[in-house]
């Protein structure tokens, strides 16, 4: 098997070195010791010794409750940094724009996206008014962004004037604009405010298409499902089954759905044969960029994509909420080989 390369993980370490908050790395030790009984002090030496040692990095460490796990079994998690070299080494610089742009994405993915779309320019305020009318509400995007930031979204009934709207649009730099997905009712029946998405996270080796890990994220309301909306997410197993109830980065956990009472551990991902026939099919149109996290979105009519994160990012098991104490990083090992 082929190691990382040592000296991404270096440059990668000094960076996240000097990018240190020691408030909230006191503040993350500090959760973790009270959720875990552990001692303070001795849970802030055990996370920097992981971060320096293990490649594990401190929200890791707390979302995954590292704290109460054995060093076998965290070794079975897949982590941040891990994740991140694993991004530069199998996503080709020169590709990633095509992902890291959403205008670009748009183009590249055209087929698979099955809905409308448009760029906003100068020059098309009566295109964008006929777009918004016709659709009633859309999804207004900026190209580049992250965790739903420069999400917006608009309905043609609340504008009062389209062209302090469309300027409005284009001073600040929100330039795509996009048909609202309907999603299954199965999805729906959980949050019906929020297009509810499913991450997966896939590795494409030049031949075949490995799924590494699924997580359902669910949404309340607002215009995304990221955490930073209010959103959480729990893993699927390979029948596209909710392992637990939901959790989130900010200690929030959900048995139930907060706004319709349905049971997270209930969920089954519907269409899962399609959504994995349809996740090998995306994950061929560039090639080069092998290592990606996939936001789908399963439609009565089948899944379509929302977006490809070349920086995959890590979703992962949280023990104490499904009571599983191993992560995904054995599969990823599998597929990957490091």
């Amino acid at each position: 098997m082929a190691s990382l390369d040592p000296l991404t993980r270096m440059h990668y370490r000094a960076a996240r070195a000097r990018r240190i908050d020691v408030v909230s790395l006191w503040q993350r030790a500090r959760e973790a010791s009270r959720e875990h009984d552990r001692w303070t002090p001795a849970v802030l030496a055990d996370m920097l010794w992981s971060a320096g040692v293990r490649q594990v990095g401190f929200q890791d460490y707390v979302d995954y409750d590292f704290a109460m796990l054995t060093r076998a079994e965290r070794d079975t998690y897949m982590t941040h940094p891990v994740s991140n070299e694993l991004s530069q080494r199998y996503d080709d610089p020169r590709h990633r724009s095509q992902f890291h742009n959403k205008i670009a994405f748009n183009r590249t993915f055209a087929p698979f996206l099955h809905r409308e779309w448009m760029t906003i320019t100068p020059d098309n305020a009566k295109g964008l008014r006929d777009f918004v009318e016709r659709h009633g509400t859309v999804i207004v995007k900026e190209p580049v962004g992250q965790a739903g930031s420069g999400v917006h979204r608009y309905r043609a009934d609340a504008v009062t004037d389209w062209a302090a709207f469309h300027t409005g649009l284009l001073e600040r730099g929100e330039l795509l604009a996009e048909e609202v997905i309907i999603q299954h009712p199965d999805l729906a029946a959980f949050c019906p405010g929020t297009v509810n998405t499913t991450r997966v996270t896939t590795f494409f080796d030049g031949e075949r298409t490995h799924i590494l890990a699924m997580a359902q994220k669910f949404g309340r309301g607002e215009v995304s499902d990221q955490m930073s909306f209010g959103g959480f997410y729990s893993m699927l197993d390979d029948d596209g089954r909710a392992v637990g109830a939901g959790y989130d980065s900010h200690g929030n956990v959900h048995e139930l759905h907060p706004d319709t009472g349905r049971r997270i551990s209930d969920f089954t991902l519907p269409m899962l044969d399609e959504v994995k026939r349809f996740i090998d099919a995306v994950a061929r149109v560039v090639p080069t960029v092998r290592y990606v996290g996939w936001d789908v979105v399963v439609t009565p009519a089948g899944p379509v994509l929302v977006e490809g994160n070349w920086a995959a990012g890590v979703y992962e098991n949280k023990p104490s909420v499904t009571g599983i104490r191993t992560g995904h990083k054995p599969r990823y090992r599998a597929a990957i080989g490091f």
